[in-house]
C-alpha cells in the first residue's frame, strides 16, 4: 500500500507549542468532610442521591436536624426519616422508661369497682334513652 503525503496538515503547527493533555484533579465532595454528609435543609436531604439499598446519614448545615435516607434494593427511595437532636448535659440522666411489674396495682381496679362502673353507665344509657323515646 503507497504512502501518500498529509496535504491537510496545518502549516504553522510548527509554531505552535506542543500541549500535552491536562488531566483534571480529582474533585472531593464539598458537602462532605470527614465522612459527614452535609445537606441544606429538608430539601436538600430529599434530592440528595443514594445508592440502590443503601442507607445514608445526611446532617442539617441550617438546623439542629439529621436525615436518614434510605433506597430498597430496586432503587426506589423509601420515606425520609427526619431526627431533631438537642445537647445532653452530664448532670441530666436520661428518662427512665417505665418498666411493667406484674406487682404494681395502681393501674387496676377491682371487680366490685367494676362492677360498679358498668351499672353507673348502663343506667346513665337507660335514662338516656328514656329522655329520647319522650320526645
Amino acid at each position: 500500500m503507497p504512502v501518500y503525503p498529509n496535504f491537510y496538515q496545518n502549516p504553522y503547527q510548527q509554531y505552535q507549542p506542543q500541549y500535552t493533555q491536562y488531566q483534571m484533579p480529582q474533585q472531593t465532595n464539598p458537602q462532605s468532610q470527614n465522612g459527614i454528609i452535609w445537606v441544606q435543609g429538608e430539601a436538600g436531604a430529599k434530592s440528595y442521591l443514594v445508592a440502590s439499598g443503601q442507607s445514608v446519614l445526611l446532617m442539617d448545615s441550617e438546623n439542629p436536624v439529621f436525615y436518614l435516607k434510605s433506597t430498597d434494593p430496586s432503587g426506589m427511595p423509601l420515606p425520609l426519616r427526619i431526627f431533631d437532636y438537642t445537647e445532653r448535659n452530664s448532670m441530666q440522666t436520661p428518662p427512665e422508661t417505665p418498666v411493667f411489674s406484674g406487682n404494681d396495682m395502681t393501674n387496676y381496679i377491682t371487680r366490685q369497682e367494676f362492677e360498679e362502673k358498668i351499672s353507673q353507665l348502663l343506667t346513665q344509657k337507660g335514662t338516656i334513652e328514656n329522655a329520647k323515646s319522650d320526645i
